[in-house]
């Protein structure tokens, strides 16, 4: 009888988790990660970057549609959107979902990574890649941000967690270049951790939005593969117009594109903002302190 395979997730000091690997699909290294992915009975086939998981088939959809449809539908007219990251896909298939949406660019630093993720997760990627709105750069978000003159409604920040490759986008300085590249009105989210056990990185990069744009939140939401609570996932806007929208203002934009959603509603938006006591205090004190 072959031993099982358990691929083990260290998160942090003192912290492990592991799963079992029924099939291991790939597993190489890139010329900025290692890419493993694996078939696991709970969570589907999960894609993992340096032995982090990134993505999952099972839960994907709480991730990609709350980064999404919540600036979106908030924003209520959003032609040109800009994905930072997103490697696997699954982001921009929920924004491509938007009719009035005319253009998606993607920026992704590892080309493996789209690779991989196009030719197994089109469960949840193939009509973004079949799309005609989207196109995907291979560069470094940063720079990209820090040198072009395109501008754009929303950018989406979907990053793994800072890293030698990935630091640079949880700066004051990216942040800054992100709001240069927006339009009157324009709001960018970005991945923020899990602030039960990132505490530091999340009030980190929450000041450095607090610093470049005025308004400044955070909603969160459960992704189980995301393991020690509620994700955070940062807002930067310059006024509160797209942040106050009520439920019904909500309902009406998101009549069409969010038929099919499994996790957003327009009620789970407005009520992702209504955070626990211990994010709160962190989000107004790291905005406090900028």
């Amino acid at each position: 009888m072959m031993a099982r395979r358990w691929i083990a997730e260290t998160l942090f000091d003192g912290v492990r988790l592991a799963f079992e690997a029924d099939a291991v699909l790939h597993d190489s290294v890139t010329g900025h990660h290692r890419l493993e992915l694996i078939e696991n009975s709970v969570f589907g086939r999960m894609l993992l970057l340096d032995g982090a998981v990134q993505v999952a088939s099972a839960d994907e959809f709480v991730y990609h549609e709350m980064m999404a449809h919540v600036p979106i539908i908030a924003h209520g007219a959003v032609r040109d959107v800009l994905i930072i990251g997103g490697g696997d896909g699954g982001l921009a298939e929920e924004v491509l979902k938007h009719r009035q949406v005319e253009s998606v660019l993607q920026v992704e630093i590892d080309a493996s990574v789209v690779e991989l993720s196009r030719s197994h997760f089109g469960i949840f990627n193939a009509a973004a890649f079949a799309d005609p709105r989207w196109r995907i750069e291979i560069a470094d978000g940063a720079a990209f941000v820090r040198g072009t003159d395109r501008r754009f409604d929303v950018v989406l920040v979907d990053s793994t967690d800072p890293s030698d490759i990935s630091a640079a986008l949880f700066t004051e300085a990216f942040y800054a270049d992100v709001g240069r590249c927006l339009r009157p009105g324009g709001i960018v989210v970005a991945q923020c951790g899990v602030p039960f056990l990132q505490e530091a990185g999340f009030r980190s990069s929450m000041q450095a939005l607090a610093r470049v744009f005025d308004t400044v939140s955070c909603y969160i939401a459960a992704v189980p593969t995301y393991f020690g609570g509620h994700l955070a996932l940062g807002w930067g806007s310059h006024g509160r117009a797209a942040l106050d929208a009520d439920v019904d203002t909500l309902s009406r934009r998101a009549a069409d594109a969010c038929r099919d959603t499994r996790y957003y509603t327009p009620e789970v938006h407005r009520a992702a903002f209504a955070l626990p006591r211990y994010i709160d205090t962190a989000l107004n004190e790291a905005v406090a302190a900028r």
